[in-house]
């Protein structure tokens, strides 16, 4: 009985460790697609202006 408890408490270890990888992974995908989406002049709504006669040259990523 004491070996059964044994294991559900390393269960539950785990489960609580892989939880908290989880939502770190989560935060970093969150980030990553947070800066792939941002427009060169930081504007996040899509509807950034552009100048006349501006090139996709002078656009950084």
């Amino acid at each position: 009985m004491e070996r059964k408890q044994e294991r559900e408490d390393e269960m539950r270890q785990r489960v609580k460790d892989l939880q908290h990888q989880v939502d770190e992974l989560k935060e970093l995908v969150n980030t990553l697609l947070s800066v792939i989406v941002e427009e060169p002049d930081g504007v996040h709504s899509g509807a950034a202006p552009t100048l006349p006669g501006q090139g996709m040259m002078q656009v950084c990523m």
